[in-house]
C-alpha cells in the first residue's frame, strides 16, 4: 500500500491502517523515511485536532489503571480515545515488554478506543522518538482524545509537555512533602496533579497529600496560559472510579479557556518550533551513523581511552571530518582524521 492509499485508510478510521502507519513512522530504516514523510505531509491537510493529554507519574502509581478507568468513562460519553503508551526499554538489549495494552484489557476491547504501546528505546524525557508523529496520525484518524502515557521515571520527564495540550501528573498518597510542589521540573510543568488511590485505608492519606500539594502549588508563579486556580491538585480513585468526572470537568474547562484566549494555538505553534529544532538535531546526529563516520568514531574513541587525545579535540576532529565546511579551531595539524591507523 502506497502512502496515498494508506493516508486515505487512516482518514477513514481503519484501525489496521493506523497501526501500519505508526509502525512506518517509527521505523528506523532509511528506506521507510521518505514514505513516512509523504504520509505525514498528506495527513497534515486534514486539520483534525484532538485534545492531547500527557500523563506522567512514578512507576506503580497506577497510570495504566487510571487510563483504563478514565478512558472507559470518556468512550461511554461518545468520545473516541487513543492511548499512546511508552514503555521503558532494556538498557542492555533495547527490548521492551510492551505490557500496557495487556493491563488495559477492557479499554482495548472497546470499539471507540485504540491503544498503541511503543518502546522508549534510548530516547530520554519519557516519550519515544516518534511519539509526536504517532499523535498526529491518531488525530488524522479522527480520535477526539489522545492520551500519552510516559515511561514514568522521575522529575526530569517533562518532554511530554512539549506534546500535550494538558499535562497530568499522577501521584501516590503520602509520597512526599509540600516542598516537592515547588521544585523545578516536572511539578511546575503539570497543569493538574491527581493524587491517585484515594480509596480504602489510603483515602485520608490521599486527601492530606492533595491538600499539601494544593498549598504548595499556590507558591508557584502563575503561568500566562493558566486561568485562576490553575495548576490545581485533585484526588481520584481509579479502582472505585471516583473523582474522574471532576478531573475531566477541570480538563475541559482548562482547554476551553485556553482556546478562547488564544493560548491553545500559541502553545501548539511553540511546540511545532520545538520539534523542528529536535528533528534538526536528530538529523544532524544521524550523519554520525555512516560507515566512514563510525570507523572514525571508533578510532578516536580508542585514542581518547588511551589518553592520546582529549575528548574535546577528538570531538572537534570528528566534526571537521563530517562537516569540513564548518570551521574548527585548535585541531593540531598532527591529528590526521583521514588516516585509518591510530
Amino acid at each position: 500500500m502506497d502512502s496515498a492509499a494508506l493516508a486515505d485508510a487512516v482518514i477513514a478510521g481503519d484501525r489496521r491502517a493506523l497501526a501500519r502507519a505508526i509502525t512506518l513512522v517509527e521505523s528506523t530504516k532509511a528506506a521507510h523515511r521518505a514514505t513516512a514523510d509523504s504520509l505525514l505531509d498528506t495527513l497534515a491537510t486534514t486539520e483534525r485536532e484532538a485534545i492531547r493529554i500527557g500523563l506522567s507519574g512514578t512507576p506503580g502509581v497506577g497510570k495504566s489503571t487510571f487510563i483504563e478507568s478514565f478512558g472507559l468513562m470518556l468512550v461511554e460519553r461518545g468520545l473516541r480515545v487513543a492511548v499512546l503508551a511508552v514503555d521503558p526499554s532494556s538498557a542492555r538489549t533495547g527490548g521492551s515488554i510492551l505490557g500496557d495494552k495487556t493491563r488495559m484489557d477492557r479499554l482495548s476491547r472497546h470499539p471507540n478506543a485504540y491503544i498503541r504501546p511503543s518502546p522508549s528505546q534510548s530516547h530520554l524525557g519519557g516519550v519515544a522518538r516518534r511519539t509526536r508523529e504517532a499523535v498526529a496520525l491518531c488525530e488524522a484518524a479522527g480520535f477526539d482524545i489522545v492520551l500519552i502515557e510516559t515511561v514514568g521515571v522521575g522529575q526530569s520527564e517533562t518532554m511530554v509537555a512539549e506534546l500535550a495540550d494538558v499535562f497530568l501528573l499522577l501521584l501516590a498518597p503520602a509520597g512526599g512533602d509540600e516542598l516537592q510542589g515547588v521544585k523545578r521540573g516536572i511539578m511546575e510543568a503539570a497543569d493538574i496533579i491527581l493524587v491517585n488511590k484515594a480509596d480504602g485505608e489510603l483515602k485520608q492519606a490521599a486527601m492530606r497529600t492533595c491538600a499539601d500539594y494544593a498549598g504548595a502549588l499556590r507558591l508557584l508563579r502563575r503561568r500566562p496560559q493558566d486561568p485562576d486556580g490553575f495548576p490545581k491538585a485533585l484526588t481520584v480513585s481509579s479502582l472505585e472510579v471516583s473523582g474522574l468526572d471532576a478531573a475531566w470537568a477541570e480538563i475541559d474547562a482548562l482547554v476551553s479557556w485556553r482556546r478562547k484566549t488564544g493560548h491553545w494555538q500559541a502553545r501548539r505553534a511553540e511546540q511545532a518550533r520545538h520539534w523542528f529544532q529536535e528533528e534538526l538535531r536528530y538529523s544532524l546526529l544521524g550523519r554520525l551513523e555512516s560507515a566512514d563516520a563510525r570507523q572514525l568514531n571508533t578510532r578516536l574513541a580508542a585514542e581518547v581511552a588511551a589518553g592520546q587525545i582529549s575528548p574535546v579535540l577528538a570531538a572537534r576532529a570528528m566534526i571537521a571530518e563530517i562537516w569540513p565546511e564548518i570551521a574548527t579551531d585548535n585541531i593540531p595539524e598532527s591529528l590526521d582524521v583521514t588516516s585509518d591507523s591510530p
